[in-house]
């Protein structure tokens, strides 16, 4: 297997659930000291372990371990869906037809079904564009608030063809009315708005940003703005993360 088939595989390997013949693939190019699968890895490996910090330690679930190989595309090549949706289907139509009584419990019933399947739907998306971006062959890395007492810090990945990608820990929620802003801000030019996001309760936030380029020695920013947003920053930023390293 050639490194462009391999490089889907390398955050699996990374956190030590790819399976062979991609494991033992993987392996081999790391020992013939393949760069771009060496590259790949190492930054598999800062991402799990950055990740890892932004959660107190827990036992993963099998619930997570499936959402994480299904966001690759592992899963649902070596298993199917197509088992696991029939069962589902026989399921609901044996629920509709035993409980017709109860219609309207039902209904209420799909239609939660039907909303949490979006919401993982758009999980999955957000971590398919991440994995890209982390993937990327021209991605650049920057670390943010690393010397700071009780900074927000985390890391800004920047790849001129798939966007910014921001993962951060420390970052309280922000207040009612209040969202954050992320800007990138060229040397000698204005701050361009990025997107609004929120963080978790737990203090983690990963937000994606296609579509735009932040290039060499521009800073990626974070400040706090008003829920609809603002052209221009309003207040001091939170953060910044220097962009070098970009290939031209």
């Amino acid at each position: 297997m050639n490194c462009n088939e391999l490089r889907e595989f390398y955050e699996l390997y990374a956190i030590g659930v790819a399976e062979d013949p991609e494991r033992a693939e993987i392996r081999a190019h790391l020992n013939r000291e393949c760069e771009v699968c060496m590259q790949g890895i190492k930054k598999a490996r800062e991402v799990a372990a950055l990740l890892e910090g932004t959660a107190a330690p827990a036992e993963p679930s099998p619930k997570l371990r499936r959402r994480i190989l299904a966001a690759v595309g592992v899963e649902e090549r070596r298993f199917g869906w197509a088992p696991f949706l029939a069962a589902a289907l026989a399921l609901s139509l044996f629920a509709v037809v035993y409980f017709i009584g109860q219609q309207g419990d039902t209904q209420r019933e799909l239609a939660r079904a039907i909303a949490v399947q979006r919401s993982q739907n758009i999980e999955l998306t957000r971590l398919n564009e991440a994995f890209a971006i982390l993937n990327g062959s021209d991605t650049a890395v920057s670390t943010f608030g690393g010397g700071e007492k009780q900074p927000p810090k985390g890391k800004v990945f920047a790849s001129p063809s798939q966007g910014v990608l921001l993962i951060a820990n420390n970052l309280p929620p922000a207040p009612a009315g209040k969202r954050y802003e992320m800007w990138v801000i060229p040397k000698g030019g204005k701050p361009q708005p990025a997107g609004m996001f929120q963080s978790a309760a737990d203090g983690t936030a990963m937000h994606i940003r296609h579509g735009i380029t932040a290039p060499n020695e521009s800073l990626v920013a974070v400040t706090l703005e008003p829920e609809a947003g603002s052209d221009q920053p309003t207040t001091t930023p939170l953060f910044a993360a220097p962009i070098h390293g970009l290939v031209p």
